[in-house]
């Protein structure tokens, strides 16, 4: 399913229970926030070996498909309530990153782009 297609899915789920007059925008970012920190949550006290395990817990697994889930549809909300298309700005973005990080100087580099030496 394209964004746009599981965009109209959504708002139409929304619309249904009369969800859209809670909705501001402002609204939509701080539920995001929120969902993004129940993603945050799921990682909360575990190294990075105990998180790669997870992925062998079904149901560790599915509370990740589902947090990952709930920040993409408010994602997609947000983008509805701002008049923006996510994929022309997710390839916007990728550009300016590029520019910013070229491979040259970013290749295997945790460095921020303002702290490449030259």
């Amino acid at each position: 399913m394209s964004l746009p297609a599981l965009t109209q899915a959504l708002l139409k789920f929304r619309d249904q229970r009369n969800w859209s007059q809670f909705h501001t925008l402002r609204n939509l970012i701080v539920s995001l926030n929120l969902e993004a920190a129940e993603l945050l949550e799921l990682t909360q006290w575990k190294t990075d070996d105990e998180m790669s395990t997870l992925m062998n817990n079904s149901g560790a697994h599915e509370a990740l498909r589902d947090e990952c889930a709930d920040v993409l549809l408010y994602l997609l909300l947000i983008a509805d309530k701002a008049g923006i298309d996510l994929e022309e700005a997710a390839l916007s973005k990728l550009e300016k990153n590029a520019a910013k990080y070229p491979v040259e100087k970013s290749y295997g580099s945790s460095r921020k782009y303002n702290q490449f030496v030259d």
